[in-house]
């Protein structure tokens, strides 16, 4: 079994998240700059046997897209172009900042530590991904 990739797409910076190879529990992995994404999942596909990608979808509360949705399609096209032997799965990411921001501090991470954005992102990338994996196992 190989590993699962969350990530949390945006214009500058994409969060990413991975499972342990026993797809049990989602750990932050890092966060990149948006145009270095796709070399730095190669780099990482080379070394680590992955099987899947989980990406957050932006939605409003009613279900329609948001003002980035159609970049996060766009995103997942050419993913899907890449890494046609990995499946992609689309996790709802309503409110996931949110939870990110809360469990930094309720964790006592720093205000510093807080306001740098890319630690927000590779938390929001981590309950994606822990999401999905809720949801396969039930």
């Amino acid at each position: 079994m190989g590993r699962v990739i969350g990530i949390d797409y945006g214009t500058k910076r994409v969060g990413l998240a991975v499972t342990d190879p026993l797809q049990i529990i989602a750990s932050p992995l890092e966060t990149i700059r948006t145009h270095l994404i796709f070399e730095f999942l190669q780099n990482y596909c080379q070394t680590e046997n992955t099987d899947a990608f989980v990406v957050g979808m932006p939605k409003n509360l009613d279900n329609s897209d948001t003002h980035a949705t159609k970049h996060v399609e766009g995103f997942v096209k050419k993913l899907k172009k890449t890494f046609p032997a990995q499946s992609i799965h689309l996790e709802d990411e309503r409110f996931t900042s949110k939870q990110a921001l809360n469990a930094l501090i309720e964790g006592g991470t720093s205000k510093k530590f807080r306001r740098e954005k890319g630690n927000i992102d590779k938390v929001s990338a981590t309950i994606i991904l822990q999401s999905y994996l809720e949801k396969k196992r039930i």
